[in-house]
């Protein structure tokens, strides 16, 4: 059986897909993937021991155009017995429409029907993304409850640390509306210092942002800290998640990746929802989020400028969260 899967384009996101790809790999046994995605997706994805191939997608990058090389790109991935896209967007389906397959899935979408897809499934967005995956990968034949859909499944190898460790991550690729504030990501740092090393989390455009929670820390007379922001590749950055023992993060694709090695996280929500895009069946995982009249609001940045969601949300709170997770 050869399955070519299109990956979300979003870290989080192509983690959240894991339950849906270990499930066709359940189904299907002797199950050869192979993975289309953005350089983030594909780099988290690649280990899984059921993909013989991967591709990362730069149509959008050709100099012959995107819908050229749309067209050259599906020639080149051969044939398959079932091709499924977990993004929405055009190209994909155009992708889909051209790639040698029996069976076509992609969601509902007025470009997927306008291509003839076999499968265009209207599934409903107001549950968690993870079922929503999983009920696209079986072409929508049915709504799987929450028992039905496995855990989060990554297959990079996590660090094995000396000393109990404990990961921050202040970033959010998404905008700046998700983001709770380096100082108090710090304070939370500080507090557990004695008894954990920490490792400051970011990408290559959270540099800035995590000097700053380093120069707070500094100034709180904390040493045992190790920034690898903008230092790691997306299968270090899985490898060091992976072997924490403790995880402060806001609404992020790391928080995703804290959840598939089961790492015990505090994640702070604000503008997204919770009941959508929080850490999948991670057995210690809490939420500190404000039950606000505006949140949540979906927004890249916030529209009201008082950002509420995030400064109601103090440093004790999450402390409190997490020595309260730790005592279980």
């Amino acid at each position: 059986m050869k399955i070519l899967v299109i990956l979300p384009n979003w870290l989080g996101d192509a983690v959240m897909a894991t339950p849906a790809i270990e499930m066709l790999a359940h189904k299907y046994p002797d199950v050869a993937f192979t993975f289309v995605g953005s350089f983030v997706s594909i780099e988290a994805l690649k280990h899984h021991p059921k993909c013989k191939a991967s591709f990362i997608d730069e149509t959008k990058k050709s100099k012959k155009g995107r819908l050229r090389a749309t067209l050259a790109f599906a020639k080149e991935l051969g044939s398959f017995d079932i091709a499924i896209t977990f993004r929405k967007q055009f190209h994909s389906s155009l992708l889909l429409k051209k790639v040698d397959a029996k069976s076509k899935i992609a969601r509902s979408s007025w470009h997927a029907k306008l291509f003839g897809l076999t499968h265009t499934p209207n599934i409903p967005t107001n549950q968690h993304l993870v079922l929503q995956y999983a009920s696209l990968a079986f072409g929508g034949e049915k709504a799987f409850s929450y028992d039905e859909v496995p855990p989060l499944k990554l297959y990079v190898l996590k660090k094995r640390f000396s000393r109990p460790t404990l990961g921050i991550n202040a970033g959010a690729t998404y905008g700046s509306a998700k983001r709770w504030y380096p100082d108090r990501f710090a304070e939370v740092g500080a507090y557990f210092s004695d008894k954990f090393d920490i490792i400051i989390f970011g990408g290559p455009n959270e540099v800035e942002m995590a000097k700053d929670i380093q120069e707070h820390l500094k100034q709180k007379g904390v040493k045992n800290f190790t920034n690898l922001a903008g230092k790691t590749t997306i299968e270090e950055l899985c490898h060091y998640i992976g072997g924490c023992d403790l995880f402060i993060t806001n609404d992020s694709g790391p928080m995703h990746v804290a959840a598939a090695y089961q790492v015990p996280t505090v994640a702070i929500f604000g503008p997204t929802k919770h009941t959508e895009t929080s850490q999948w069946k991670n057995k210690k995982s809490i939420i500190v989020r404000e039950d606000i009249e505006c949140a949540p609001c979906m927004k890249r940045e916030c529209p009201l400028k008082h950002h509420e969601c995030m400064t109601k949300i103090s440093a004790e709170m999450v402390i409190q969260n997490a020595k309260m997770l730790l005592s279980h």
